[in-house]
């Protein structure tokens, strides 16, 4: 199956409860290679992206067991720091065994990772965090790394606040002698929950979840159990979905403190919803509106690195303003291509106008009608479905398992609000 018909505009209701967090479980599988004793994560997602991270850890050696989204890891048998090529080019999360493997071996050889085609991403915090901690980089074909004299704890200043190079330098610091004082990094809950996990397996991180990150070396780290977080973009993308649709939607699971943002945009759209300690509630038979900003002016929605709007909900978030009135500018400022979806969506009906690869401006309400569509990534994937939903018609939405690689279940999860929907 490659492919999804959506059946548009049916009723959107009913409750889902968030699956484990995508990007916090792949690093933390990753990280699992640092120490020999057994590690239970509870709460993964059985997601594709999941299922690459395992074969690599597979194909150094390590073991798994995952069953009923509780996934168990031991590393206790690896013997390879060299990741097959081929594995590598299957997600962006491939280079994140580099840091481990380096404290296991002292050596770790990757290859240039796969991943969406979203724009530039640079591996540069990736290369500057792991030479700073005393590695050594060949890179021709491939990058090999070598620490002959171990890792050593530094201070560090991140040029940008990359996600994936904090965590990358969290896992390398925290088996390094010494402190490590890491300046600039990432603030996302995904990074914070790599880090606590990290201190339940015996690091000794604090700041995590702040822009200054203290990680003091420890010689050994062990097993531990560890529930992974609830994914906060899965939850933006279906309170676009209920949004888009006019409908109404429970969703379990949350930390509320991860939706203040989302919160915060969804009101300039017009829109309203609710926050308890683990739910979010999101009534239907809203008619939005753009608010415009104080002075009169057509209002704009960036994105940033957190705690400002993650730029992985934009593209959700722009099909839901096609179905809100008035006008707004959206700015991806971190990503050049992930605007391209847009043209598809103009296809569909939508009054949008491409200022250039970082800005759209929406008009809404637009009358959609459903067409062929392709997943260009995940998130414009998810977008697509969220499209097909509401507009007029059947639409196909080719390529799926670009999208399964972040969302489980998905097609149960959209059946069981109301979306008719099939594999095709």
């Amino acid at each position: 199956m490659s492919a999804i018909k959506i059946e548009g505009r049916n009723p959107i209701s009913g409750t889902v409860r968030l699956s484990g967090n995508k990007n916090a479980i792949l690093p933390m599988i990753a990280a699992a290679m640092l120490s020999d004793e057994e590690v239970t994560l509870k709460n993964v997602p059985d997601i594709l992206d999941v299922r690459s991270m395992l074969e690599i850890f597979a194909a150094l050696g390590g073991e798994f067991d995952f069953a009923n989204n509780t996934l168990t890891l031991c590393a206790s048998k690896a013997k390879s720091y060299v990741i097959p090529r081929e594995l590598c080019s299957k997600n962006r999360t491939s280079i994140l065994y580099a840091a481990p493997l380096l404290a296991r071996f002292g050596k770790a050889t990757v290859y240039p990772p796969g991943g969406d085609v979203i724009g530039r991403r640079r591996l540069d915090g990736h290369i500057y965090g792991l030479k700073t901690l005393g590695s050594r980089l060949e890179s021709e074909d491939a990058y090999v790394f070598e620490a002959p004299s171990g890792l050593h704890g530094r201070e560090l200043f991140l040029d940008e606040a990359s996600v994936t190079a904090t965590e990358q330098i969290l896992m390398a610091a925290v088996c390094a002698k010494g402190r490590t004082v890491l300046y600039n990094a990432a603030c996302e809950p995904h990074v914070a929950d790599l880090a606590d996990f990290l201190n339940a397996m015996g690091g000794r991180i604090s700041g995590q979840g702040g822009n200054v990150i203290t990680v003091d070396g420890v010689a050994k780290l062990h097993g531990c159990t560890y529930t992974v977080s609830g994914d906060h973009i899965e939850g933006g993308s279906f309170l676009a979905l209920a949004a888009a649709n006019g409908g109404d939607i429970k969703i379990e699971g949350i930390a509320p403190r991860h939706f203040w943002m989302t919160r915060r945009v969804f009101e300039r759209l017009g829109f309203k919803m609710t926050l308890t300690h683990d739910t979010l509630i999101f009534p239907g038979g809203q008619v939005p509106e753009v608010k415009k900003d104080f002075d009169g002016q057509i209002p704009c929605i960036s994105d940033g690195t957190w705690p400002q709007y993650p730029s992985d909900m934009m593209s959700c978030t722009i099909v839901a303003a096609t179905q809100t009135r008035g006008t707004v500018l959206f700015f991806e400022k971190m990503f050049e291509s992930r605007i391209y979806f847009v043209d598809k969506l103009i296809a569909m009906g939508a009054n949008a106008i491409v200022c250039d690869p970082h800005r759209v401006v929406i008009s809404g309400v637009s009358d959609l009608h459903g067409m062929t569509l392709p997943s260009p990534d995940i998130r414009a994937g998810m977008a697509m479905v969220i499209a097909a939903s509401c507009a007029k018609g059947e639409s196909t939405i080719n390529n799926i398992e670009v999208i399964y690689r972040g969302y489980e279940n998905l097609l149960q999860k959209l059946t069981s609000l109301g979306v008719r929907c099939r594999e095709c």
